[in-house]
């Protein structure tokens, strides 16, 4: 045995250290007679190897390469067979001519062959088979699909999946087959291919694998048919009811004994349920089923489902609770693994539902395996109440040195999404966080538990300073120069707000002496919000200028320029205010946009210069808003499970397209139609959000976006085709209303040429204005379409098919006064609100249909069409509550409106309106907008 382990050791050496060149050197052994099988073998496996390393190898040298190896099946050693196998199988991508091997590979295939032969040779032919070929071995992959040899059988499985990407058509004609695989039959009358005879009768398969990969398969087949998928999973339900189908069907004579194949099935009818909420009652009660299966794996899988529903109830969710309490206490790691991670993820948004398995939970702290104790305490602390907060986080401190990164993270993300659970036990909290940043730990560890901290300081006035404190100590011995930059900029932020700022300063100042370039520039930058900050008195002021004069002989440049514009800002009291004191900022996602298409245009920057009045201002609340969204979609993907590695920061980069992105998709849309393109350079205002006019589970799609211009409106709805069957042409919507007349005119309507499934298309209604009143008007829509029958696997109409006229009503589209109002937010809204004094309209309004002020807050914006100000939309009352809006009116009037709301219950909501414009006319307008 020592002396074959050494063999393989010297072989595996010899592997490890390749050079292309000789490696096709010793080609050439291929061509030698005899054939010498081992060595042929290891010459082969440092092929696959170099090709695996991503050695790149030209077309020529892959062809003489393939056409070498052909010559190797004149021997017979099995072993060197599967070699080849494998090598014409990599060797097929890039090699030429490769179909001349078909005949060899045909014959391995015959029913005189050895099994091992017949099943890689299969897997093999299907790898270099053209799609046009396909039709010419139908018949023997049928016949392999339902063969007696699970190896045989579950190859002709594989292939065809890995086929049906590319000749769809003829693997959907192999059902029939692939059910009788499923059902662990042979062919029932005709003699096999490979030689059964049907006095053999009906052979079971003695492996299982053979349905896991035949009802991938078969899913793959009928995946775009509903109906199908449900009849697959209704046939394989009976064994769990007993006597009959779930549906009221007979007894079913289909048995899954793989429970991988179980596994699978758990899954699509979880698809199922997902594409058609009616059947949600009758395959939830068929999950419940599942959840008591005799196997863990299956069990494990049905548990999760359940848990991952939507808009699942505490109630659906006791069985599922309740298997996972069970396997809390398994003997085997990976089921408890499943287990807590499972409830962790559910006790993100059903938290109560999990607290039944706190006791179970708390003997796995002490767990040999670290994933399952920090899974463990991380559900706790979701579930737990703010008495077993402390205890926990003690209990989380013992180990924390023995846990991976990823692990840390996700104890980092359970206490910040604490630090606003349980406000009060800040200090602790502090304290844990501050303690971990001391330890090792990579990047995104260290990122997680500054976030936690910033959170803290954010949103806890009363932990601030200390916060910021341990801030300032982290930066000291920081390695990682963002983590540096990040900290730097928050002390610039809140630092100058504190009691003692001076303490703040000279560990920024520190940085400027001991730092990178980066982290100087970066600390500069702080020092001049401390010397720019409305508090700051006249020393503070004359010690920060001193320390910028310092910086002004640092060898960087770009930290020169920051001091130089730290000074020249701190000593104007004019230039403080707008650019430090001014709380507002550009939409970044929109100014790059038009900066990209500025820079693509030659001839822009001739015409005139770069406008930034074009582009949306938002406020620093709303930025911080967009920020926390994003942190908490980062956060998710940890604590949830589905982002264990360091892919918390890329996860920011699916962040879904802000309002001002969409409109600005819809613009280049609007200007690509010359009729509408015609109606100006882009909208005066347009929709921020879409108005939904059928439901989302609707066989068709629809929501309204309206622009409007100089002197048109356009209303733009995406349809989204949701029938696969289905191909819809000459899609339009009809728009009728009794309110436009001597108002509105239609001039253009734009038609969807072709909507195929799930691909959405853009339909266009222009309207011209006839004078300059405002209209207000209620259209009802109609989508009129011609309706075509289709292939869901080609998604092309059937050939002779003139189609049918067909309609299908929508909800109503409704224009007022506040489709003509641009959300923007305006800095300073208090010094426009005394220069608009002259264009007020005051009303006070009786709204008695609102049960809070805070659903009368959310209407009033929704109608107004207004950019709510910081609180608005957060009263601080139930009793009383003020809000300020401002916005511009056609995308140039500026305007701001201030509510004043009391409560009485039984009476409802008493509001008292006034705003202010630029256009005296508007203040009424907008004023009309709630009457």
């Amino acid at each position: 045995m020592s002396r074959k382990y050494e063999e393989d050791a010297d072989d595996l050496g010899a592997v490890m250290n390749l050079d292309h060149s000789v490696v096709l050197q010793e080609a050439r052994m291929f061509n030698e007679t005899p054939i010498r099988p081992r060595q042929s073998r290891l010459l082969l496996a440092k092929i696959v190897f170099l090709l695996y390393r991503g050695d790149s190898m030209s077309t020529t040298e892959a062809t003489n390469l393939f056409f070498s190896i052909t010559k190797l099946f004149q021997c017979k050693d099995m072993a060197l067979r599967q070699m080849v196998y494998l090598t014409i199988k990599e060797l097929s991508t890039i090699s030429e001519d490769v179909i001349m091997v078909t005949s060899s590979l045909m014959k391995d295939m015959q029913p005189t062959s050895e099994i091992t032969y017949r099943a890689n040779a299969i897997r093999a032919l299907c790898k270099i088979v053209d799609p046009s070929m396909l039709p010419g071995i139908e018949r023997f992959l049928k016949g392999a699909i339902v063969e007696k040899s699970p190896l045989i059988a579950s190859a002709a499985l594989v292939s065809s999946l890995h086929l049906f990407n590319e000749a769809k058509d003829v693997v959907r004609r192999w059902g029939n087959e692939v059910g009788e695989a499923l059902n662990g039959k042979s062919l029932s009358s005709n003699t096999s291919f490979f030689g059964s005879s049907s006095s053999q009768g009906q052979v079971v398969s003695t492996s299982n694998i053979v349905q896991y990969h035949a009802i991938g398969l078969l899913y793959a087949i009928r995946q775009h048919d509903r109906m199908a998928v449900l009849k697959l999973v209704q046939s394989f339900s009976g064994q769990n009811k007993g006597s009959g189908g779930w549906l009221g069907g007979g007894a079913s004579s289909s048995v899954l004994r793989s429970n991988a194949a179980q596994v699978m099935l758990i899954r699509y009818a979880v698809r199922v349920m997902e594409s058609d909420a009616s059947l949600v009652p009758q395959l939830h009660a068929l999950l419940e089923e599942w959840i008591r299966h005799r196997s863990d794996m299956v069990s494990l899988e049905a548990a999760r489902a359940v848990c991952q529903l939507k808009d699942v109830t505490d109630k659906q969710l006791t069985a599922a609770v309740n298997a996972l309490q069970l396997f809390l206490s398994s003997p085997k790691a990976v089921v408890r693994f499943a287990a807590i991670r499972t409830l962790n993820v559910l006790a993100r948004t059903h938290a109560e539902a999990v607290q039944p398995c706190n006791v179970d939970m708390e003997g796995l702290i002490t767990d040999s395996n670290r994933s399952v104790a920090t899974f463990a305490i991380t559900t706790l602390l979701k579930t737990g109440n703010e008495a077993s907060v402390e205890r926990l986080m003690k209990q989380m401190q013992g180990f924390m040195a023995e846990i991976s990164d990823e692990f840390k993270i996700i104890v980092a993300e359970a206490v910040r999404s604490l630090c606003s659970k349980f406000p009060a036990k800040h200090g602790l909290f502090l304290g844990f966080l501050s303690g971990v940043l001391r330890d090792e730990g990579g990047y995104e560890f260290k990122r997680a538990a500054i976030e936690a901290i910033v959170d803290l300081a954010k949103h806890v006035a009363e932990c601030r300073e200390v916060a910021l404190g341990h801030l300032c100590e982290f930066i000291e011995d920081c390695e990682f120069t963002k983590l540096s930059v990040r900290v730097l900029h928050f002390l610039g932020e809140e630092g100058p707000a504190t009691a003692r700022p001076t303490v703040y300063i000279r560990h920024i100042y520190n940085r400027v002496v001991l730092e990178n370039a980066v982290v100087r520039a970066a600390a500069v930058s702080a020092l001049a919000k401390f010397g720019a900050a409305p508090k700051a008195d006249a020393a503070l002021q004359r010690s920060v200028r001193v320390l910028l004069t310092r910086c002004l002989d640092d060898r960087d440049d770009e930290v020169r320029d920051r001091a130089a514009w730290g000074l020249r800002m701190t000593g104007a009291e004019q230039t403080r205010s707008r650019y430090v004191r001014d709380d507002s900022t550009f939409s970044l996602a929109v100014l790059e946009r038009r900066l990209v298409e500025y820079c693509a245009d030659p001839q822009a920057a001739k015409r005139s210069r770069f406008d930034f009045a074009g582009v949306p201002r938002i406020s620093r609340a709303q930025e911080e808003e967009t920020r926390h969204r994003v942190r908490l979609d980062a956060m998710d993907q940890v604590l949830t499970g589905s982002a264990l590695s360091t892919s918390a920061a890329a996860a920011k980069d699916d962040v879904p397209q802000s309002a001002e992105e969409e409109r600005s998709m819809d613009n280049k849309l609007l200007a690509a139609i010359p009729e509408l393109a015609a109606f100006g350079e882009q909208p005066l205002v347009s929709s921020q959000r879409a108005v939904e006019l059928t439901e989302s589970e609707t066989e068709y799609v629809v929501r309204c976006v309206k622009h409007v211009y100089e002197r048109h409106v356009v209303f733009q709805f995406d349809v989204t085709n949701t029938i696969a069957e289905q191909v819809l042409e000459q899609v339009e919507v009809a728009m009728e209303s009794d309110d436009i007349d001597g108002l509105l005119q239609p001039v253009v309507a734009v038609s969807i040429p072709v909507l195929r499934y799930d691909a959405p298309g853009t339909a266009y209604v222009a309207f011209e204005r006839l004078t300059d009143d405002i209209p207000a008007a209620s259209f009802a829509c109609t989508l009129k379409f011609i309706v075509k029958e289709c292939d869901p696997a080609t998604g092309e109409p059937e050939e002779g098919d003139d189609g049918f006229d067909d309609d299908y009503s929508l909800e109503a589209v409704d224009l007022g006064p506040g489709d003509f109002m641009q959300p923007t937010y305006i800095p300073d809204s208090d010094a426009l609100w005394e220069s608009l004094e002259g264009g007020e309209s005051i009303e006070t309004f009786a709204l008695s249909s609102f049960e809070s002020i805070e659903e009368c807050i959310t209407k009033v914006c929704d109608l107004l069409n207004m950019c709510p100000l910081e609180g608005a939309l957060s009263p601080r009352s139930k009793a009383a509550h003020k809000a300020a809006f401002t916005g511009k009116w056609m995308g140039r009037a500026k305007t701001v409106a201030r509510t004043r709301m009391t409560y009485q219950k039984g009476a409802g909501v008493t509001m008292e309106l006034t705003v202010r414009s630029e256009d005296p006319t508007v203040s009424e307008l907008v004023v009309s907008a709630i009457a």
